[in-house]
C-alpha cells in the first residue's frame, strides 16, 4: 500500500471490521489512537486506491448514517456494499 503513514494506518485497521459490520470515523480513529481525527480518518478513505479490498465502505457518520465513498459508484454503491454483505453474514447464521 502506498499512502502516508496515517492513510496506511487507518487503512489497515479498516481490513479488521468485520463483514457486515460498520466502524464511524470516530470509532476508527480512536482504535487508531488518534481520537480527535475522525475528519482526518474520512480523508484517508477518500484517497484509498483499494476500495474493496480495503473496505472504506464499513465506515459511516457517527449518527450511523451513510458518508461520501470514493469507490465505483458513490453512496449507492457503498449501501449496497453493506446490504450484500449483511445479507451473506445473516445466510451464514441461518442457512437452509
Amino acid at each position: 500500500m502506498n499512502g502516508t503513514d496515517f492513510q496506511i494506518k487507518v487503512w489497515k485497521e479498516l481490513m479488521k471490521i468485520p463483514h457486515g459490520e460498520t466502524r464511524s470515523y470516530k470509532e476508527v480513529a480512536m482504535a487508531i489512537g488518534h481520537p480527535n481525527s475522525a475528519r482526518a480518518v474520512a480523508n484517508a478513505c477518500s484517497s484509498n486506491p483499494y476500495p474493496i479490498n480495503v473496505p472504506c465502505h464499513r465506515v459511516v457518520k457517527s449518527d450511523g448514517s451513510i458518508g461520501g465513498y470514493s469507490g465505483k459508484g458513490g453512496i449507492g454503491e457503498k449501501r449496497r456494499l453493506l446490504a450484500n454483505e449483511r445479507a451473506i453474514q445473516a445466510n451464514a447464521q441461518h442457512p437452509l
